[in-house]
């Protein structure tokens, strides 16, 4: 049997049937926006979108799921190769959609995954419609409760592995808060909502549609239990609005796009049977889309000149002599630390000196003046990747007076040298969008790490050419995979090595220099771009 039917309409329940419905069947009878109903609805608990403002996961009973991040196949050009695979669910009030997403992403077993709701799009209601909204007059399981063009908007560019801003409503003022959260591309994005197949245009952004049919009596129930405990409202309030509005706009809004799905799941989250196929045909689609960065970028440098934009320290009797002893398997930690932060205030000033200037006279205590330069722009920022990199913040506070400090953890997948969770763990000082920044990684092979990390800075609206590399150590397949991916991007190191092992180790290297920092043991099968979790 395969993972799933090709064919739309296949109805799940402990196994699936075919149904004689088209791909799309019906979709060219709704209209954009369907006509408005005045009638009103209490708000409800809603599904929120993941977002940086919450934690950036979903915990299960298995492992923790990172639902903040990257895919891991970007093309040569540092642009997605393949666009987010989109999961739509639709069902009823109280189906068991948040439940069946929840259920998928455990199942899916893969971190970079996002949810995204229906519920964070709730058009702002003017004086009136808030006044209605008070009197449970306002109708909010109607189409144009929802800002379609906004939703659609979103979805898109999340689906072209962009990061986009979520409004945070809130259903006390019926109004979007100030402040909006943070989402990030993702290789599948898990989009539900009520309204989910009412929009044309989002329906043509969907890859697969599930709707969840659970039977009206269950959502009742649930309804029932939910607003009795959550709400202290009485058995006859709810039983008289569902009665008047929930139902009536199932019927009318939700129940007909039940033709539009490819899989219909009956019991929702309950329904393991059908969770299990959908997500095998999730995994086949997976890996048909998967794209080794290793190789595109391997085949984009080979027999190419080091490019323009790398700047290497030059090779001095000190600096040669400092790399002979770090790169010694017999030096010791103390010997290893001291003469690494050596080599780590010199790249620190080499890179500050390709930063912008301007003229700039003062006058000297003998009263001359002194025609000297200063620094052109807003702030300086340093970023570390970490762990590693954040060994080299003390050489950039040593020489940046109250210079601000970012973070960013990047997991590598050790069998494949390529990031595994793109974002782990971030921040980032505020308004960084203005400022030069030098983002700090010990150690470079395959660049994976680093493209992911320049990736991050460029989805906070930090300028290409204001971002500045610097690198301990780097191989040339790391330098050409980050300047053609980057081309604007400077690269400063002290040194670069030829070559990058079938283990992703850099030859002759340096060994794994978190470990040797840090004083940790490296497991057998380590990565020169292995980022673990922060030590502090």
């Amino acid at each position: 049997m395969s993972c799933l039917p090709n064919y739309p309409g296949a109805r799940i329940s402990g196994c699936w049937t075919l149904t004689s419905d088209g791909r799309g069947a019906g979709e060219g009878s709704l209209d954009r926006l369907l006509p408005s109903v005045s009638t009103g609805l209490s708000p409800r608990k809603r599904t929120t979108s993941q977002c940086k403002s919450e934690p950036p996961l979903l915990r299960t009973s298995k492992r923790t799921i990172y639902t903040a991040g990257r895919p891991p196949w970007y093309n040569e050009h540092g642009t997605q190769s393949k666009e987010a695979f989109v999961i739509g669910l639709c069902g009823g009030s109280a189906s068991g959609k948040t439940t069946v997403a929840r259920k998928i992403i455990e199942a899916l077993d893969v971190p970079w995954v996002v949810l995204l709701s229906m519920d964070s799009f709730y058009k702002v209601l003017s004086s009136e419609q808030q006044a209605r909204a008070a009197r449970n007059d306002y109708n909010f399981d109607h189409p144009d409760a929802f800002d379609f063009d906004l939703l659609t908007h979103t979805l898109r560019k999340l689906k072209q592995g962009k990061s986009v801003k979520i409004p945070v409503y809130d259903f006390t003022t019926h109004g979007r808060q100030k402040e909006w959260k943070t989402v990030y591309g993702a290789s599948v994005i898990i989009f539900e909502g009520i309204m989910a197949f009412t929009d044309k245009q989002l329906l043509h952004l969907l890859d697969m549609k599930i709707f969840v049919d659970t039977d009206s009596d269950i959502r009742l129930v649930r309804r029932l239990r939910r607003d009795i405990t959550e709400r202290g409202r009485d058995i006859e309030g709810v039983i008289k609005q569902y009665n008047k509005f929930v139902k009536p706009a199932f019927e009318q809004y939700i129940e007909p796009t039940m033709r539009l799905a490819d899989i219909v799941v009956p019991r929702g989250g309950g329904n393991m049977v059908a969770i299990d196929l959908i997500v095998q045909h999730v995994h086949s689609q997976l890996e048909e889309r998967e794209l080794s960065v290793r190789a595109a970028l391997a085949s984009a440098h080979q027999a190419q000149p080091l490019p323009q934009t790398l700047s290497v320290l030059e090779s001095t009797p000190q600096v040669k002599g400092m790399h002979t002893i770090i790169r010694n398997k017999e030096t010791s930690r103390d010997e290893f630390i001291f003469y690494s932060k050596r080599l780590m205030r010199l790249l620190i000033e080499r890179a500050l000196s390709f930063l912008p200037s301007q003229r700039h006279v003062v006058q000297t205590p003998q009263g001359e003046d002194y025609e000297g330069r200063t620094f052109h722009g807003k702030r300086i920022t340093g970023v570390s990747i970490l762990r590693a990199g954040e060994t080299m913040e003390p050489a950039l506070r040593a020489v940046c007076k109250d210079v601000r400090i970012g973070k960013i953890l990047i997991q590598t997948n050790q069998d494949t040298g390529e990031p595994e969770v793109q974002l782990h763990y971030l921040r980032l000082p505020k308004d960084i969008s203005e400022d030069h920044v030098i983002l700090m990684d010990c150690t470079v092979s395959t660049g994976a790490a680093a493209m992911m990390a320049v990736r991050v800075l460029l989805d906070h609206d930090v300028q290409e050419d204001k971002i500045l590399l610097v690198s301990l150590l780097m191989a040339e397949m790391g330098v050409h995979s980050v300047a053609y991916a980057f081309p604007q991007v400077k690269i400063i190191t002290t040194a670069v090595d030829k070559k990058v092992n079938d283990l992703f180790h850099i030859i002759p290297g340096i060994g794994n220099f978190g470990d040797r920092y840090f004083g940790t043991d490296a497991p057998p099968d380590w990565s020169d771009d292995e980022m673990d979790e922060p030590s502090y």
